[in-house]
């Protein structure tokens, strides 16, 4: 192993996307598996887990052993939300810089770990979507909202999805709330005949879920204006598209402090 590697644990490893993360970082010069943790994996080798030759990193039931014995640098985390939160306070115990796919957190629990990481001087990331492509669709979004401020999100997931919406449209939103003031769009008298028909409220837009069996990621946002519309969209087809941005989050996050929120702040 390289001196400057960057020694990465995956927790659900044995996931969708955790088979990925592993898969990414065994064929990634930059890094280094330092540990798979999957509860319903049993103790196979972590490359043949996904695929890979046999990496000699065997899969672990128990993230704390394997934080203790692994001397791991940062710890990716594509779980659920229910499991993110006490795996990242975990990783950061542990002197381990978590970066969280996983969407979820409360604005509470990610102040804690903020906290917690200053306190470590750790640098930590929460992000709904790693994709570089998504990333530039929620700026374009942002800018466009200057210019045009009705807007309206749509937002399409398998419906095996957790969380409505999905993190990131709310991110998406946050952003366009950044750069445009409130603005309560539609008829005011405007009357939902079926409860729920006009999306979700997000400071005066609508925000909508799909939710069908077929459907990978894709997100568009709708723009209008007098006489034209402007339409921004991401298809997200497989997994592995995200996984340049994890990349690059692994070996980014080694020099930062706290708690950043979303990955374009390490796209700057």
């Amino acid at each position: 192993m390289a001196a400057e590697q960057i020694r990465v644990a995956v927790t659900g490893a044995n996931g969708r996307m955790g088979r990925e993360v592993v898969k990414m970082v065994l064929q990634d010069e930059g890094l280094a598996l330092a540990a798979a943790v999957s509860p319903s994996a049993g103790p196979v080798d972590a490359g043949t887990l996904v695929g890979l030759p046999p990496c000699g990193v065997n899969v672990q039931a128990d993230l704390e052993g394997a934080l203790k014995s692994a001397e791991a640098d940062v710890l990716v985390d594509f779980t659920v939300p229910h499991a993110a939160y006490g795996n990242t306070s975990l990783a950061i115990a542990h002197g381990v810089r978590p970066i969280i796919g996983t969407t979820g957190l409360t604005p509470e629990q990610m102040a804690e770990l903020d906290e917690l990481c200053k306190q470590k001087g750790l640098g930590a990331l929460v992000a709904p979507n790693f994709s570089i492509g998504a990333i530039l669709m929620m700026k374009f979004a942002e800018q466009a909202a200057k210019y045009m401020p009705h807007v309206e999100i749509i937002e399409y997931h398998g419906d095996q999805k957790l969380d409505a919406p999905s993190g990131t449209s709310i991110k998406t939103a946050e952003l366009i709330s950044e750069a445009r003031q409130e603005l309560r769009q539609g008829n005011p008298n405007e009357k939902e005949i079926i409860e729920g028909a006009r999306g979700g409220y997000y400071n005066g837009f609508r925000i909508h879920s799909v939710r069908l069996p077929g459907v990978f990621a894709q997100q568009e946002v709708v723009f209008g204006g007098y006489g034209q519309t402007l339409k921004i969209r991401h298809d997200s087809y497989e997994r592995a598209g995200y996984m340049p941005g994890v990349s690059v989050a692994c070996k980014k996050i080694m020099t930062y402090t706290g708690l950043i929120y979303g990955f374009e702040h390490l796209m700057d």
